[in-house]
């Protein structure tokens, strides 16, 4: 009997010594699945910030180009109407000559003076010209708000409703900006 109380016993001892074992792996289990969790936890973590970071950086990225092309345009506006100030400050100058090319010519000294006043005016406009300064077209074309100016308005048969009768001061156009509005007499 005492042999068999041994062997009991020994099984005793073994399933306890399994149970342990058990125990300490199941215990080992439990914390590695929470240590699992806690290193998924931070890596979903960090790919979030990772994310958050490249689309941060792609929207950094856009609006640098986007700067970029708006200086690029910018400095183009400004090399292609880098003249405008300076033709601005020339047109009075150019209407004062145009009215005194106006004077009528007596005898030959005035005559011989207009004529060297209307070469410095085809100069002068030639050299406009060249730098895309254009006279707006205003007498018979139809009014246009963006290029004329009305100052007065009339009824007359001979011209078309809305049509550019009478034009009181030149207007100009540098390349495709108005920079003066023709003042103008428009047909109702």
């Amino acid at each position: 009997m005492e042999e068999r109380n041994e062997q009991v016993v020994e099984e005793v001892k073994e399933a306890q010594a399994e149970e342990a074992v058990t125990t300490e792996n199941s215990e080992e289990t439990v914390e590695e699945k929470s240590e699992a969790a806690l290193l998924q936890k931070k890596v979903d973590e960090l790919q979030a910030k990772l994310t958050e970071t490249e689309g941060r950086t792609l929207r950094l990225q856009a609006d640098f180009e986007n700067y970029k092309r708006r200086v690029q345009m910018d400095k183009q506006a400004a090399e292609k109407y880098r003249a405008q100030s300076l033709v601005s400050d020339i047109l009075p100058a150019l209407d004062n000559f145009e009215r005194a090319m106006q004077v009528e010519a007596t005898d030959e000294q005035t005559k011989s003076l207009l004529q060297g006043m209307e070469m410095v005016h085809r100069q002068l406009l030639e050299a406009l010209n060249k730098e895309g300064v254009e006279v707006i077209e205003a007498v018979g074309k139809q009014f246009d708000p963006n290029e004329h100016q009305a100052i007065m308005q009339v009824e007359d048969s001979e011209f078309e409703s809305n049509a550019v009768v009478e034009e009181f001061q030149k207007g100009y156009k540098l390349k495709d900006r108005v920079i003066r509005p023709s003042m103008v007499k428009v047909n109702q």
